[in-house]
């Protein structure tokens, strides 16, 4: 029998506050064990929290770029669990009236992802094991999260990592995350379970508890599908249990049972007012939504003539995207600065966290202006490039680089006698090319290139070698 995967994401993200989202320690990441840490946020009896207003707003901003409906008055419930990361024996959270509902999130393929809700609530802390003990830092405790709950709607590994990177790149362009895996602030449960191909009736499902990879995501949904199907197949029955997935082993294994709703004994926090929004705040807040990756992506393609792999790369960062459309203002073909972008600039941006926060040297208008010369035909096209890599080496502009004598291009004589001396110092590609390896004759022109330091015309060069060598 062939089984299908059914997936689900209940994926939290920390939100980009100063403050926490009940009280007014520091949300900066890093700092030593328990030092953002107060009576609020620790949970001492007599403490009383308010809400953050601009945690708040970033969620309803989640909630407009994932194509939600925002509702005017919602409220917060305390969510009842005893574990050593929560102090008060409660999550603050919400339950019956979340702040927004019925969104999705397409993939490419134009499939739709349906969102359930998206909810505010605070951050717990941390578990720290060391030498078979367990400690507890509690700075994390009191961070504002949303929690992005989707219906099950994802049928494989490929599907979930999309799904992932969507979510992860349209809350980095609205600005209200950095979506961190790495530090925690981007962080998926993945709901997991099988059923017959062509069953509509949903199989019991395991969570993956807390994955901050995308890679250990697909590793681990196609581990836990195995052990499910192997486990059915073999007679057995998969239980509903909260699992941990191992990268060393590539395994999941049990936490606890898994809860459900009613297991919390969810009730309104008596000490947090209605959470009322009017149409008119809900209004400016859209305003404030910029152009998504995906919508960019396809203006690339269709206004600026950008293929498709490259305009989602240079789309997929906000602060390349706003580069490229600077870089290429006005110049006759947004290829061009795209070519750099990607060919050069990309080979000095060596991770994901590299390119997403994208500290060059050079500006976009100094990427400009050598295109520009590019354009004019005062330079070639080798030239522009070894001077964008001095520029990126030391951030000043081609006027450093480019002497006026290089600007003035190369007379018909100087060409001729370059090509004369290239086919003198290259017997061998010569004797090749006449031998019929047309790739001999890129060297010969390569050298032309490099003794005109790429003031020469490539097309020229070959041209009067092709007639040199006959």
């Amino acid at each position: 029998m062939k089984y299908e995967m059914v997936a689900g994401f209940e994926t939290h993200i920390e939100l980009a506050t100063n403050t926490k989202i009940f009280c007014s320690c520091t949300t900066e990441f890093g700092a030593d064990s328990n030092t953002h840490c107060c009576p609020i946020c620790i949970g001492l009896p007599g403490t009383l929290p308010k809400l953050n207003r601009q945690a708040v707003k970033y969620a309803i901003m989640a909630g407009l770029a994932t194509n939600c409906e925002i509702a005017n008055i919602s409220k917060m419930d305390r969510k009842n669990y005893c574990y050593p990361d929560l102090p008060k024996a409660y999550q603050i959270s919400q339950y019956d009236k979340p702040l927004c509902e019925h969104g999705y999130v397409q993939l490419s393929n134009g499939k739709k992802i349906r969102l359930t809700r998206i909810h505010i609530e605070e951050d717990a802390g941390k578990l720290i094991h060391k030498r078979g003990d367990t400690y507890i830092d509690y700075n994390r405790g009191g961070v504002p999260l949303i929690e992005i709950v989707s219906e099950p709607d994802i049928r494989s590994v490929e599907e979930a990592k999309e799904y992932v990177e969507k979510l992860q790149q349209i809350m980095r362009y609205i600005g209200i995350s950095d979506c961190k895996m790495q530090e925690g602030s981007m962080r998926c449960d993945v709901n997991i379970s099988v059923r017959p191909v062509g069953s509509e009736q949903l199989g019991t499902r395991t969570e993956i508890k807390n994955m901050n990879s995308i890679t250990f995501i697909g590793k681990a949904m196609e581990y836990e599908f195995g052990r499910q199907v192997d486990l059915i197949e073999s007679g057995g029955k998969v239980e509903q249990q909260t699992l941990r997935y191992d990268d060393v082993t590539n395994t999941t294994s049990s936490m606890r049972g898994k809860e459900d709703a009613n297991d919390y004994r969810y009730f309104r926090d008596p000490d947090l007012v209605t959470i009322s929004v009017t149409d008119e705040e809900i209004d400016e807040l859209r305003a404030k939504i910029p152009e998504l990756p995906f919508q960019k992506q396809e203006r690339y393609v269709s206004e600026m003539g950008l293929n498709e792999k490259d305009a989602q790369n240079i789309a997929k960062y906000r602060k390349i995207a706003e580069f490229f459309e600077t870089a290429s203002k006005g110049i006759k073909n947004p290829k061009t600065a795209a070519n750099f972008i990607i060919g050069q600039i990309f080979r000095r941006l060596e991770t994901e966290s590299d390119k997403e926060e994208f500290n060059i040297a050079v500006t976009a208008e100094q990427l400009r202006e050598l295109i520009e010369l590019l354009d004019s035909g005062k330079i070639r096209n080798n030239l522009a490039k070894s001077t964008l890599e001095k520029m990126l080496d030391t951030g000043k502009s081609f006027s450093e680089f480019i002497s006026e004598s290089d600007l003035a291009g190369m007379d018909e004589n100087t060409l001729n006698e370059l090509c004369k001396k290239a086919v003198e110092a290259n017997p061998k590609a010569v004797a090749d090319y006449r031998n019929g390896k047309q790739k001999a004759l890129k060297s010969i022109v390569g050298f032309v290139m490099k003794e005109s330091r790429g003031r020469a015309d490539a097309a020229a060069a070959e041209a009067k070698i092709l007639e040199l060598i006959g």
